[in-house]
């Protein structure tokens, strides 16, 4: 499961910005069920960031939340990014010069998820 959170961070709190998002991922990555994280900003417009995490599964992901040092240090950082959908889950991937692999959704059918 990936994780996007992006931001439009003023370089003049950029600095800032930074520093909480290095804390917020290190709080991430000390939960079970993290398997990467990086802090990324967009190469065409320096004040576009994104926070960008993969996960075991949307459970750890949750439970991740749940965790009092991402409460703390991620959460407010996590909600100040921008109003949109984050959470993704994988449907095909594929390795370096490698097949397509192709899986099923975990969604429900219903309307409850």
């Amino acid at each position: 499961m990936l994780v996007t959170n992006r931001f439009v961070v003023d370089a003049d709190v950029a600095a800032e910005f930074t520093e909480r998002a290095h804390a917020a991922l290190a709080a991430l990555a000390a939960r079970p069920g993290y398997l990467r994280g990086e802090l990324i900003r967009a190469l065409d417009d320096p004040g576009h960031w994104c926070l960008l995490t993969e996960w075991e599964s949307v459970g750890a992901y949750r439970r991740a939340l749940g965790g009092f040092d991402v409460k703390v240090t991620a959460v407010p950082l996590l909600a100040q990014s921008l109003d949109e959908p984050s959470a993704y889950e994988t449907l095909a991937s594929a390795a370096p010069q490698g097949e397509i692999v192709v899986v099923a959704s975990d969604r429900a059918a219903g309307p409850y998820r």
